[in-house]
């Protein structure tokens, strides 16, 4: 878990997983288009992110196509944020039971 937290605290990550969740499989040629990187630096936060688990490169004949994994993000999602909901949707739950208890 340390290294996703590691890789999503970048922006340039956080940006180039953006990059791929609005069109997965791209190659790393793609992935530069329109960035103020060099390609060596997309190249070491890909390796980064690929660390993390949180992209997965295939290669397809010459070219290697990389794809967002979201899964370590929803790991994240399931232990560290649902859980400081939970005591939210409970007070929510009791003030809604409350109010109809009042009306009643």
């Amino acid at each position: 878990m340390d290294e996703v937290f590691k890789a999503l605290a970048d922006a340039s990550r956080r940006s180039l997983l953006d990059r791929l969740h609005a069109k997965n499989g791209q190659t790393l040629n793609e992935l530069c288009e329109g960035l103020a990187m060099t390609r060596q630096a997309v190249t070491k936060h890909i390796a980064i992110l690929e660390e993390a688990n949180l992209v997965t490169a295939i290669r397809h004949g010459r070219e290697k196509l990389h794809y967002l994994n979201p899964v370590p993000i929803h790991q994240i999602g399931e232990r560290w944020i649902k859980k400081f909901e939970r005591g939210k949707l409970a007070a929510l739950s009791e003030l809604k039971r409350q109010l109809e208890k009042r009306d009643e």
